[in-house]
């Protein structure tokens, strides 16, 4: 059982572990032990998840999130395979919590007269800075 938070609980059954041999140093360790491990969890038909966190999950734009909904997340950090997937659950349990935050509502506003101000005189100075740096070819 992956504990998200005190209102959700992910069953293990939910979870889709797959074991590799990760690349990178390590000699023949590396070569021998299928120790990355791979985790998969379909949010869009999880019946663990509340609708509004799913809503939220599957808006967001995360490259770890495949079209048909599952989030793959991939530990090969450490060196043994019972850390990367501690490290796997972890992380997902993470990108959970994210989901559960409700995002604030952004309050349109106008620019005040002073910034107004500002900007119009950083591009006249910036326009006077460029037309400094022309030739007038019409006096040769």
């Amino acid at each position: 059982m992956l504990i998200v938070t005190r209102a959700i609980a992910i069953p293990d059954a939910e979870l889709v572990e797959r074991f590799t041999r990760a690349d990178g140093p390590g000699g023949q360790h590396v070569n021998r032990t299928e120790s990355a491990v791979e985790l998969r969890f379909d949010v869009a038909s999880s019946p663990s998840l509340p609708d509004d966190v799913r809503a939220r999950l599957l808006a967001r734009r995360d490259r770890r999130m495949t079209e048909a909904g599952v989030l793959v997340i991939q530990a090969r950090r450490f060196r043994d395979q019972a850390r990367n997937r501690d490290d796997a659950r972890e992380r997902l349990a993470d990108v959970l919590r994210e989901g559960t935050v409700v995002a604030k509502k952004r309050v349109a506003t106008k620019p005040t007269r002073a910034s107004k101000e500002r900007r119009l005189t950083g591009k006249a100075q910036r326009g006077d800075t460029k037309r400094g740096r022309s030739r007038d070819w019409s006096r040769e």
